[in-house]
């Protein structure tokens, strides 16, 4: 293989500290795997004390099977490992742990849904309040903060450490760990028995790291007390590309690398060869404006051919149109549907798309688990409402809607398995509670008045002249929520149902979206043909000939919750990663209403639009 100079120069790095850094499609696998393979060949190191190590088990395996291909082995006793590989394999030998001692996914949730019965923490959704509850955990203990000095930011103080507690136990009770458990033990293993640390520092005398910037705090401390006190320490990663505080990631630490190994020696590896000139062009000067970097001149090596394609849409709707238009223009010039990828910052956002990619017959799959909108409480309560309507008179249904908006319904009222409006209201009629029973036989005329709307009018209705939207903000209010996630919940569900002239067509159209939904599901497990679609975190370290991002605008990228400047500077980064994902056409598309409210380009594209003559600004098509 044929390298260039800074290339070069990395693969040849023989010993102490050494950052590199390594912007998209730099090739830095390639330089990982050479700089192995010569540490062994040309220096004579003994592969047993390499330990390369990346942030995903795929990737790992990726890594290994490219130095075994290199080197024209089937087997090396070199590591290639994650994080939480090594640090198991310390653990085993240190505790005696095995594979079955470490928690599953599904038994975290029964120990917490356990938990939950005997905490008072007010929840809707039961699901997400466990899952909600998890990341904090895992947050927590990948901080390596004491639980006696950390805040929760989702849960009431001494609750949150209650349930916090009283999980480890369970955990220790088990004998089981999770997997940021195997982070914990390990620090403190290290920090408490230096002979055992001396071990494993001499067992890994040479130690790279894949995707640096994604580094934590607590995987830093440890990595540096093994790499002592030899420090043959070949860090590679991109600050530009850091994404993943949520996860507890701290660009910070790369950016300080130097100062904490005096002696490193610094290579930048300035070369993009997978994107179009154009998109490198745009890219850096979008980048350009975060402060808290390394500056990088980094140069295209194929030539700018295509403009990077700006456009507005009114809606939403009218931008899926649009991309579904760009995407049989690729297709019928030669282009495959699985070398196309449409990116969004949050999951919940290409729930219309899949919908109208379905009408249109183009295959997908996603590589997120898209929420599944028709399982939300707000959904529910829409279909409860019309099922009513349209003559159910299930107790479930009745139970679902009754209070919402509060109608200061018991549900002591509702014994049998069907309900009759007249017998229910004959019910607080006898209790003389007849203010109870005008509200029972107001529902009724309301159900009335749906049974003759088409859905979108029925669904306006309910939020309009039923009031759910004041009980949504009501809700919000008493339990401190974001009253804007909610209603946008409303919004998009109204939205979905514009098509269909009758509750049966919306039915059978959900029906028909759910199965495509799991389709799209087992695609993304088993990487089946279609279009991708995908969250910008989840893009990361792929590639494809063209990319789609949508909704680019204010609220949504950057997101409505970065409000200071590091979290803007990652939502900048985040958009970067989304841009550099394109190889040959990328195309960035902004709508005016966004869940029928105004909504402003974003700044990221003003940048662009300023700074950027590459930057092709056109017209909306249809």
């Amino acid at each position: 293989m044929q390298f260039n100079e800074a290339q070069q120069e990395a693969v040849d790095f023989y010993q102490g500290p050494c950052l590199t850094l390594a912007g998209p499609g730099s090739g830095k696998t390639a330089v990982i795997t050479h700089r192995t393979k010569n540490l062994i060949e040309k220096y004579g190191v003994s592969p047993s004390e390499i330990l390369v190590v990346t942030f995903t088990k795929a990737a790992a395996m990726e890594m290994k099977e490219r130095f075994l291909s290199l080197t024209n082995q089937t087997s090396t006793t070199a590591t290639f490992g994650t994080f939480h590989a090594v640090f198991f394999t310390v653990l085993k030998y240190a505790y005696h742990y095995r594979a079955e001692n470490i928690i599953r996914d599904e038994q975290k949730v029964v120990f917490i849904r356990n938990l939950l019965r005997h905490f008072p923490i007010d929840y809707e959704d039961e699901n997400e309040c466990i899952q909600t509850l998890l990341s904090e955990i895992s947050g927590v203990k990948n901080s390596n903060i004491p639980i006696e000095h950390y805040y929760s930011s989702n849960f009431p103080e001494h609750t949150f450490r209650d349930v916090f507690m009283n999980y480890q136990k369970m955990l220790q009770k088990n004998r089981l760990i999770d997997f940021d458990d195997m982070l914990v033990y390990t620090y403190e293993l290290f920090s408490q028995r230096k002979d055992i640390l001396a071990l494993w520092q001499k067992k890994f005398r040479y130690i790279l790291i894949d995707e640096f910037q994604d580094i934590n705090g607590l995987q830093y401390e440890i990595i540096r007390m093994l790499a002592a006190p030899e420090n043959n320490l070949f860090v590679v990663g991109d600050d530009d590309q850091s994404i993943y505080r949520f996860r507890q990631a701290r660009p910070e630490i790369m950016l300080n690398f130097e100062k904490d190994y005096a002696d490193a020696k610094r290579i930048v590896l300035n070369y993009n060869y997978r994107s179009d000139g154009n998109i490198v062009a745009a890219a850096g000067r979008l980048i350009a404006h975060n402060t808290g970097r390394f500056a990088k001149d980094i140069k295209a090596f194929h030539p700018a051919k295509e403009a990077v394609v700006c456009k507005t849409y009114r809606t939403q709707r009218e931008e899926n149109l649009g991309l579904i238009h760009a995407l049989k223009e690729y297709t019928a010039a030669g282009g495959d549907w699985s070398d196309a990828a449409v990116l969004f910052r949050t999951n919940t956002q290409p729930r219309l798309l899949m919908q109208q990619l379905m009408e249109y017959n183009i295959p997908f799959r996603t590589r997120d688990n898209i929420p599944n909108i028709y399982e939300h409480w707000i959904a529910k309560d829409m279909e409860s409402y019309l099922r009513i309507a349209h003559g159910s008179r299930r107790r479930a249904d009745f139970l679902q809607i009754m209070n919402r908006p509060n109608r200061y319904i018991g549900r002591d009222s509702l014994e049998e398995d069907t309900v009759a409006f007249d017998v229910w209201a004959d019910y607080y009629d006898k209790m003389e509670q007849s203010w109870i029973a005008r509200r029972i036989d107001r529902l009724y005329h309301d159900c009335k008045m749906l049974a003759g709307m088409k859905p979108f009018a029925a669904v306006n209705y309910i939020r309009k002249g039923i009031g759910y939207d004041d009980y949504i903000k009501e809700y919000a209010d008493q339990r401190g929520m974001n009253e804007e996630e909610l209603l946008d919940i409303l919004e998009q569900l109204t939205d979905m149902t514009k098509e269909f002239d009758s509750f049966d067509d919306w039915q059978e159209q959900k029906e028909k979206y759910l199965k495509e939904l799991q389709r799209a599901m087992e695609k993304q497990r088993t990487k089946g043909e279609g279009v991708v679609l995908s969250t910008l975190h989840s893009s990361k370290g792929l590639e494809y000939d063209v990319v789609f991002l949508i909704d680019v605008n204010e609220k949504i990228m950057p997101y409505k919750k970065a409000v200071l400047d590091a979290d803007l500077e990652e939502e900048r980064r985040m958009f970067y990663v989304g841009m550099t994902r394109a190889k040959k056409q990328l195309y960035l598309f902004s709508v005016e209403l966004l869940n029928n409210h105004s909504a402003e380009p974003s700044r990221f594209l003003k940048e662009l639009r300023v700074i950027g003559q590459n930057v092709l600004m056109a017209n909306p098509i249809l």
